[in-house]
């Protein structure tokens, strides 16, 4: 066979080759039929008469209507696309729309193109943009890291509502179920039995998010991930300016206490954050304790619960293949909780309940059950964790810090 046939034969493969490609890339036609034909009565349409129902807005939009054009007014500059000869673009307002949509129902990109008559591909991309878009323009209004002003605020927030001194923020994980990642094999698969990543998230006494990390593999524990975290790197290099030590409010030796998180059985114990005593090793003083730390604990519970509730992405399944994309979405539903929070001014109120003087009524009898104050503990800046959660929990049961609910857990 001569080098002249060799050569010929190569040339007819890549025509072959080049033309059968040329086919599979040829579009059968640029929009759908279905699209095309009901693009004027598309869900972004309709949406338009929404704005006369205050109730119906909510719902729909997931914030009222003050809330969501100023977030088009800070979103828009950044989102907007400009029109071309071959096609008119999507305004900024509906890609706004399409995003907060989806986040807030959790569907499938497929379903929210059939809503709005627009392409698959088109609204996956709508998505992943806003999404990126939303968390970075937003976080550092709506999400700063506190100074040490703030971090005296949310602890002084968590003694009014949930009776607990020095503490600035309650601290957890949550898994987030999504669709198993390409190539991953069991690496998200958590001991629910489900694919996930972990969004670890520290609150406020108002049910704000603070500070959040996501994109941790569903496999690893709460405690490790905060081991691994960059919030711990942070906190133990002094890299939030948390406020030094200071007394607690009714503690007659005023000792200088230091700030902390509270958390679950998870985390490591150590002097910025407290958790339970272990339930085996139980008398009245650490139930006392337990429950004290739980009132502020549950606020990291609460404020996952009203994420997701007006979010549902965070409820899962997210179908996405990208983790980066799949973060993205996580962190903007974050941030919109918080947007929406505070730009409509939604905090806990406190029940104004006079401790001491129901402490002081004739009618109030301690059970005799009642641990005694331990006088004799003493902290200063180099005592331990354990030290420090027993100095906590010896204060609890002093007359004027107790709460007069509190005795009945002395059993």
């Amino acid at each position: 066979m001569s080098s002249t046939d060799s050569s010929d034969e190569e040339i007819m493969v890549m025509y072959h080759y080049l033309r059968n490609k040329e086919k599979k890339m040829k579009r059968r036609y640029w929009v759908h039929p279905y699209l095309e034909k009901n693009i004027h009565c598309r869900l972004f349409v309709a949406t338009k008469e929404l704005q006369q129902t205050d109730s119906k807005f909510i719902a729909f939009y997931r914030m009222s209507k003050d809330s969501y054009m100023n977030l088009v007014q800070l979103i828009t500059p950044y989102i907007r696309q400009k029109n071309t000869n071959m096609r008119e673009c999507v305004s900024a307002e509906e890609r706004l729309l399409i995003t907060l949509r989806y986040l807030a129902t959790g569907g499938t990109f497929v379903s929210i193109s059939i809503y709005f008559a627009r392409g698959e591909t088109t609204v996956g991309c709508i998505v992943a943009e806003t999404s990126a878009i939303l968390w970075a323009i937003l976080n550092k209004k709506y999400m700063p890291i506190p100074d040490k002003q703030q971090w005296k605020i949310i602890a002084e927030r968590f003694e009014t509502l949930w009776n607990l001194p020095n503490c600035i923020g309650a601290l957890d994980g949550k898994h987030v179920r999504i669709e198993k990642f390409p190539n991953t094999g069991s690496t998200n698969y958590n001991y629910k039995s489900f694919h996930s990543v972990v969004l670890m998230a520290c609150c406020d006494a108002d049910g704000l998010f603070t500070m959040i990390e996501v994109g941790y593999a569903g496999r690893n524990s709460d405690g490790g991930i905060f081991r691994a975290s960059a919030m711990k790197h942070w906190i133990t290099h002094a890299g939030f300016d948390i406020p030094p030590p200071s007394p607690l409010k009714y503690d007659e030796k005023k000792c200088p206490f230091p700030y902390y998180l509270a958390a679950d059985e998870a985390f490591p114990l150590s002097s910025y954050l407290m958790r339970p005593y272990a339930k085996k090793t139980l008398d009245n003083m650490k139930r006392i304790f337990n429950y004290r730390l739980s009132r502020a604990r549950k606020t990291i519970e609460c404020t996952f619960g009203m994420a997701a509730e007006k979010w549902a992405i965070l409820n899962g399944p997210i179908r996405g293949h990208d983790p980066k994309k799949v973060n993205d979405f996580i962190k903007a539903a974050c941030i919109l909780h918080n947007y929406v929070r505070k730009t409509e001014g939604l905090e806990y109120t406190p029940i104004h309940i006079d401790d001491h003087e129901i402490v002081a009524n004739e009618n109030y009898v301690i059970p005799p059950t009642a641990p005694t104050v331990q006088n004799t503990i003493s902290i200063n800046i180099n005592s331990s964790a354990n030290v420090l959660r027993n100095y906590l929990a010896n204060y609890f049961i002093n007359p004027r810090a107790a709460l007069p609910w509190q005795w009945k857990y002395c059993c």
